[in-house]
């Protein structure tokens, strides 16, 4: 039997992302307003339709660029002042997950840098970076007075998915680094495990493990003082992309 396409419902694909940084001292998650519908007027993950010329990698690194302004992290470059770690998620398919047809989406996570106040674009009306445990909250997510809501389609899901992916990975590789600018402390690194795991870490403890791993902190020779108090040594990201031993997750 001849392969006859229209014997299958169409369907769509999306990309949504993860975007994931920590500001103040919390793990912070991209949440946009979404400005059409539908879930008009509700806060949901940036992501978009998979373009007819475009693979998965080259759609998720658009919206990353459109709705952020940042390039995939180059390994071969050691240091970027605006790129990001992008590494697909998960892929999710339940038929009912978006009320306009038949979609699929392909998650990506995206960790990187502090980074500015976001400006909205394509069909969001706002957008804003929120610390995860208020968008992961069981009534969704508000601002100031307005009332909270869930987040759009199987968001919700999505972000939780994407926030213990990062927390399990910067137990065994070098991971957590993407959050750090190109150069920076042991103090400013011991900041994103705790904001990322949600936990208190000893310092002394901490910055014997670090800089006692092979290849995962390289000195660059500098110091600063932006942290306050006395001189602070500053670090890159080495070579290494997993670490032995581990740095394994307290118990909470």
């Amino acid at each position: 039997m001849p392969y006859d396409p229209s014997a299958f419902p169409p369907f769509a694909v999306t990309v949504d992302l993860v975007v994931l940084t920590v500001r103040r001292h919390a793990l912070c998650a991209l949440a946009v307003r979404r400005g059409e519908p539908p879930f008009q007027g509700r806060w949901a993950l940036p992501g978009g339709f998979v373009r007819a010329d475009e693979d998965l990698a080259q759609a998720a690194e658009r919206e990353l660029a459109e709705e952020t302004g940042l390039r995939v992290h180059d390994p071969s470059v050691p240091a970027q002042d605006n790129g990001a770690h992008l590494e697909q998620l998960a892929t999710y398919g339940d038929p009912k997950r978006d009320p306009r047809m038949r979609v699929v989406s392909v998650a990506h996570l995206a960790l990187a840098p502090d980074l500015p106040a976001p400006r909205a674009g394509g069909d969001a009306s706002n957008a804003r970076w929120a610390p995860v445990e208020e968008l992961l909250q069981q009534g969704g997510y508000g601002r100031d007075t307005e009332p909270a809501a869930p987040l759009a389609f199987d968001h919700a899901l999505i972000l939780a998915d994407g926030v213990e992916r990062a927390r399990s990975k910067i137990e065994y590789s070098s991971l957590a680094t993407a959050f750090c600018p190109p150069e920076f402390t042991v103090g400013e690194l011991r900041r994103v495990y705790e904001a990322v795991w949600g936990v208190a870490l000893d310092p002394r403890n901490f910055h014997r493990k670090v800089t006692g791993t092979p290849g995962f902190l390289v000195p660059t020779g500098g110091t600063t003082t932006r942290q306050g108090g006395r001189p602070a040594q500053l670090f890159r990201a080495g070579g290494a992309t997993l670490l032995n031993p581990p740095m394994l997750r307290p118990e909470v």
